[in-house]
């Protein structure tokens, strides 16, 4: 399936490492140079703000959605390609579902881990079949795998994680790993 569209899913907020921004700049620049549609969250704020200004900058299309109840807490970015205020968070997520390929899941709080779950669990249903790529910048996701490890040996999870999710370090080993 050929990746045309990838939903990045990040915090709204920088974090306390330097290199979670500096891994939304990169990712942003590869997925403007591969021509990539990026469909996010919306906002302006964070990483978030600063991925979709990235792909921008390095000339690629950004789409964001937005529910209305966050227009004015994650102030909505204004210079995006495309922007969609949708009612509400399910009807947010179902649309970035819809138009995505694969996504990427960034560093992120408990939006970027629902969002992650949700999708994780539409896979395991078989609602649909899209890749996940974790950036796990400096190992941010280290313990969340480990879990999952522990989730899959009690028996809880039908398959390996590997299955469903591609853990990569850098923005550039998911551009290698991507198709």
């Amino acid at each position: 399936m050929k990746i045309e569209s990838v939903a990045v899913f990040c915090g709204s907020k920088t974090g306390r490492n330097p290199l979670y921004m500096k891994h939304a700049t990169e990712l942003g620049k590869l997925i403007a140079m591969l021509n990539l549609r990026m469909v996010y969250g919306g906002g302006n704020k964070g990483l978030m703000g600063a991925i979709a200004d990235s792909v921008l900058a390095n000339g690629g299309k950004v789409m964001g959605v937005i529910p209305k109840i966050l227009i004015e807490w994650e102030a909505q970015h204004e210079g995006l390609t495309e922007l969609f205020v949708v009612p509400d968070m399910h009807t947010r997520k179902k649309m970035m579902y819809e138009m995505c390929d694969a996504a990427i899941v960034m560093p992120g709080g408990f939006g970027t881990l629902d969002e992650l779950f949700e999708m994780l669990t539409w896979n395991q249903l078989k609602i649909h079949d899209k890749k996940i790529y974790m950036l796990n910048s400096e190992g941010f996701y280290n313990h969340l795998r480990l879990h999952m490890h522990h989730m899959k040996k009690e028996d809880f999870l039908y398959e390996a994680i590997e299955e469903r999710i591609i853990f990569c370090e850098t923005p550039v080993e998911i551009f290698n790993k991507i198709g």
